[in-house]
């Protein structure tokens, strides 16, 4: 059998809701400061919980989520100064509580 399917009828048998994992890069936990920046919503700052090459998890306090599907420029920020000199373009693509997913846009 399917290591991917067995794994999914185990979930599914214990009574366990589960996701497909559709990842396709590995994930590295880092806590690196975020600021995204939108015409309407002005600057967000969050910490990213981790960051792959495909995207990157972000907590954010006390400031409001930028809706699904938004388009933000990104600066990842070190103590010294930015770890990208010229913003990148993300888009939201994952909402829950504080914290949101976003995958680079190319």
């Amino acid at each position: 059998m399917n290591s991917a399917i067995f794994r999914l009828s185990h979930y599914r048998n214990r009574g366990d809701i589960v996701a497909m994992e559709r990842r396709q890069h590995e994930r590295t936990t880092r806590s690196i400061r975020v600021e995204m920046t939108h015409p309407s919503i002005g600057t967000i700052v969050g910490f990213t919980t981790d960051i792959s090459d495909g995207g990157a998890q972000v907590m954010i306090e006390n400031q409001p989520n930028p809706p699904l599907g938004t388009e933000v420029q990104v600066l990842f920020r070190k103590v010294v100064g930015p770890i990208n000199a010229e913003p990148v373009k993300m888009r939201v693509v994952r909402q829950h509580r504080n914290t949101i997913g976003l995958a680079f846009a190319g």
